[in-house]
């Protein structure tokens, strides 16, 4: 059974500056036209979203992105709605993560979920500028809460994360622990394994830990977040096939709700602004 969201709270380092975008490299041509007749879509008069099912809280509510409800089903209806899309002629498909950044041809116009733009992801698919701004953070059983002021005081531990996640890079290249991470297809598998004491801990981005913590797995603790290594902040994009000429409506939506407060008010009405977790470094 899914638990319903409740406000949660993200630390001012996730909050960043709206008019951060994505790298120049992955810009797409200004468009010369997003008439919803004249833009590039899988189905005419349709516009295609994917995602992976589950949809986890805090990002969509009850398994359910047709319902508007958590934080990106909101950001995708909005987005469809500065494209000149009403809500029934927006269709959800389902798309493992991985697949979402894979080469090749995609079924949906656009995928979001919570899925960071990366160099390497770039090469094979398209990003927009991006909609949301995230750190990584470490979840631990109250039990085993260990004392940690940096990353160091984590080598030790036995971590995991879902496949194919930023949250697995900062495993490997952050934090570097001692032992091999143990690596899930799911972050249901991998809250699972945290319960019955596989791990030690399981990074994930922030908002879903918070929410883990809060509703799911109540006796657990956020030890610390991780602040960007590469001079960019990890960020999420909406994602097309490579060369799509939807891109650069894409941006032109994201910029529009960004300059007239949507986005943020998404924010604060979904994850919210107001527990401070501690960065480690």
């Amino acid at each position: 059974m899914r638990l319903r969201p409740v406000a949660l709270a993200v630390v001012p380092f996730v909050l960043l500056a709206a008019t951060a975008c994505s790298p120049k490299e992955d810009k797409a041509a200004e468009p010369s036209t997003c008439a919803v007749d004249k833009l590039p879509l899988k189905t005419a008069g349709q516009l295609t979203i994917g995602t992976d099912s589950p949809a986890y809280d805090p990002y969509f509510s009850d398994d359910d992105p047709t319902n508007g409800k958590g934080y990106e089903s909101a950001v995708a209806y909005a987005v469809a709605k500065q494209l000149g899309f009403k809500n029934s002629e927006v269709k959800w498909v389902k798309v493992p993560f991985n697949n979402s950044y894979a080469p090749g041809p995609k079924k949906f116009d656009f995928d979001i979920n919570q899925i960071s733009y990366s160099a390497d992801r770039a090469k094979t698919v398209n990003f927009s500028d991006g909609y949301y701004f995230a750190s990584q953070a470490l979840l631990v059983l109250n039990k085993n809460k260990p004392a940690v002021a940096s990353i160091a005081d984590l080598k030790d531990l036995k971590l995991g994360a879902q496949t194919g996640t930023t949250s697995l890079t900062v495993i490997r290249d952050e934090i570097k622990p001692t032992h091999d991470p143990v690596v899930y297809t799911t972050t249901n598998v991998a809250k699972r394994a945290l319960l019955n004491g596989q791990v030690d801990g399981i990074v994930a981005d922030l908002p879903t830990a918070l929410y883990i913590s809060a509703v799911e797995i109540p006796h657990s603790s956020i030890v610390g977040q991780f602040p960007s290594t590469t001079g960019t902040p990890e960020h999420f994009g909406l994602v097309s096939e490579k060369g799509s000429g939807l891109t650069g409506c894409l941006n032109k939506a994201i910029a529009a709700l960004k300059k007239d407060g949507t986005l943020a008010a998404l924010e604060k009405q979904w994850l919210s602004d107001t527990l401070s977790i501690p960065v480690l470094k």
